[in-house]
């Protein structure tokens, strides 16, 4: 089984790159723990595979109900809004660990993180 974690960053904020690298941290260890166990070591055996692209804000909601359809663990990131942004801002979701197919149907035309 092709197991992976996306992480989607949120393009509309301008972020440094620690703040997004703190993000998709966030993002991408609670969607990990929504994960059951199998699939949570599954994928560490196999390597971790995870990809992270950007998407537009307004996207986040179709992306969430699309992955709790597919049953997808997915957590999406509230900044706490200490340092950059403001108390609230969505930075970030993570999806995964969960087959590649699946999760491509929601990621799979989102462009790489640059």
């Amino acid at each position: 089984m092709d197991l992976k974690q996306v992480i989607i960053i949120n393009s509309d904020l301008e972020m440094s790159k620690g703040k997004v690298a703190a993000q998709a941290s966030h993002a991408s260890l609670n969607a990990y723990l929504r994960a059951d166990n199998q699939k949570r070591s599954d994928w560490l055996s196999a390597g971790g595979k995870k990809v992270v692209v950007e998407e537009s804000r307004e996207k986040f909601p179709e992306v969430v109900r699309e992955a709790e359809r597919l049953n997808i663990p997915c957590y999406k990131v509230n900044d706490a809004g200490l340092t950059e942004v403001k108390s609230g801002s969505e930075t970030a979701v993570g999806l995964g660990p969960e087959e590649a197919s699946k999760i491509d149907k929601i990621t799979g035309e989102m462009t790489l993180v640059k």
